[in-house]
């Protein structure tokens, strides 16, 4: 980068990356640098974030309070779509990227920054994440990504970095692997975990109990939903924080929501990951039922037919491009009957619907009863078979008679 840089807002975890980065945009650049961290339902000592930060050399730390912008803005969006990627993945980090890089741009401009710094390498999904988000909010502003241009381009140099910079760092040599957190998920990546054969250490997870050495009673819980968006737990309505939180105790306390994958990065590459999603496996699978009493059979097909695009969009860090502004719309307005209440049974791993109810049911007892009733005429049953099967039937004579 060759134009002159002023001040930089660095996304910023206090982890071992963004230390180091910190620490390294001030001595390259010489110039001020915010470290903007963003609580978006992490475990973390705030207070130590900042007191770090400063001692790293920022100008000023900023922290920002994100999560039930995260939830409701993002989180909630993605799962009245029910997006999943590569069928398995709830794409927890790839929805907290925006909402972070989001912030970012706000705080530059608020700090009079021109330039932004994030800790994603060049390998990885996230860099893609927040450039993209920074083109399209804030297309002036500079981007420093320093994974793509230092030499220290390794765990074991930036350790050595950081000891040598009496940098404290959460990782070591012999643990090295790396992880993620937010309200909807944790992710572990890197270091013991590169070989895929290895089964990852018990005492890794944090948000789940092993599924065997959960309860042997299983917990019965009722989630109300009002257009796709859980609003209540028992009857108990919750802001959507608090209601991911809720359900992250609730999964967590029966061993729900572990997932141990290898993905397709959008760079081209196979990773692997390990994922803890106690919450978004009980709200997905509860959203999901409820649709099957409230979606009519052709605006499902649809809506279903979409899900790989619009979750392709977000795992590839397009949250603020056209075209998912015109899928957005198009899943929320499946929505507008998705009401009601789903029953769960939460035992040992498994996430179980036991019973559904809406004011919205298209499911109607008269009709699907195998008793006699008096508003299906069975013998209809045979023009409808005649007519789908008749090209059946052509192509069979055709078949006969060559």
């Amino acid at each position: 980068m060759t134009s002159k840089i002023n001040k930089i807002v660095l996304a910023y975890s206090g982890g071992l990356d963004t230390s180091v980065i910190l620490k390294w945009l001030g001595e390259r650049y010489q110039c001020p640098v915010v470290a903007f961290a963003a609580d978006v339902g992490q475990e973390e000592d705030w207070d130590k974030v900042r007191a770090k930060g400063l001692a790293t050399g920022a100008e000023k730390v900023v922290i920002s309070d994100l999560r039930e912008e995260f939830v409701r803005d993002y989180v909630f969006p993605a799962f009245r779509a029910n997006a999943i990627y590569e069928g398995s993945y709830l794409l927890g980090t790839s929805l907290a990227r925006p909402v972070i890089a989001k912030e970012q741009v706000r705080i530059a401009q608020a700090e009079g920054a021109d330039t932004v710094s994030h800790g994603a390498t060049g390998k990885g999904n996230d860099q893609v994440r927040f450039e993209l988000t920074y083109l399209a909010l804030n297309p002036k502003l500079k981007i420093i990504a320093p994974w793509r241009i230092w030499d220290l381009n390794s765990r074991t140099k930036l350790i050595a970095y950081a000891e040598q910079h009496n940098i404290p760092i959460p990782v070591t040599k012999e643990k090295p692997y790396s992880s993620d957190e937010n309200l909807l998920h944790i992710s572990f990546e890197g270091g013991i975990l590169e070989d895929p054969w290895n089964e990852p250490e018990a005492s890794m997870f944090k948000l789940t109990v092993a599924p065997e050495a959960a309860s042997d009673k299983p917990t019965y819980i009722e989630l109300d939903f009002e257009q796709g968006n859980p609003v209540a737990i028992d009857g108990e309505r919750l802001s959507p924080a608090q209601m991911l939180g809720r359900l992250n105790q609730l999964g967590g306390a029966n061993g729900i929501g572990r997932l141990d994958l290898v993905e397709n990065r959008f760079v081209g590459m196979k990773s692997r990951g390990v994922y803890e999603t106690p919450g978004g496996t009980i709200l997905r699978t509860a959203h999901r039922d409820l649709e099957t009493i409230t979606l009519d059979r052709e605006v499902m097909k649809i809506r279903d037919g979409l899900i790989g695009r619009y979750s392709e969009l977000i795992y590839n860090g397009f949250w603020f491009s056209p075209e998912m502004k015109l899928l957005q719309g198009t899943m929320d307005a499946a929505q507008a009957t998705v009401n009601g209440t789903v029953r769960l049974k939460l035992y040992k791993g498994n996430c179980i619907p036991v019973g559904r109810k809406s004011a919205n049911s298209l499911y109607q007892e008269s009709f699907a009863t195998f008793e006699e009733d008096a508003v299906y005429t069975q013998a209809d049953a045979e023009g409808f078979i005649r007519l789908n099967g008749l090209r059946l039937k052509i192509q069979a004579l055709l078949g006969r008679k060559a």
